[in-house]
């Protein structure tokens, strides 16, 4: 698996530790073994869920569903890396032109 998505929610969405465990484990069934659902961080002000996979803007569609069903879809900023590169392409939202970083 050559790429990272993350998938990151600023400010308080994913605030309840349980729910973004509940989220996480709605992805890794979704995905199954396309894609592996690597864990998370919190940090001030944003949460990220990181996903290793081959495919980052087909694993990005098929997580869409779980995020449009948890009502996490417009929370959400995905952009993924190359595993070993450190410049991020945001795929979500559509059209996007914001800066993108992991902190």
């Amino acid at each position: 698996m050559d790429f990272q998505l993350v998938l990151q929610f600023r400010g308080d969405s994913l605030d309840d530790f349980d729910v973004m465990v509940a989220l996480e484990e709605e992805l890794m069934e979704e995905l199954g073994d396309s894609a592996d659902v690597d864990g998370h961080d919190v940090s001030s002000g944003e949460t990220n869920i990181f996903i290793f996979t081959s495919d980052p803007t087909g694993t990005f569609d098929r997580a869409k569903p779980v995020l449009a069903r948890t009502q996490r879809l417009q929370a959400v900023t995905a952009a993924y890396r190359r595993v070993d590169g450190e410049q991020f392409t945001v795929i979500w939202p559509e059209g996007s032109t914001k800066e993108y970083s992991v902190v």
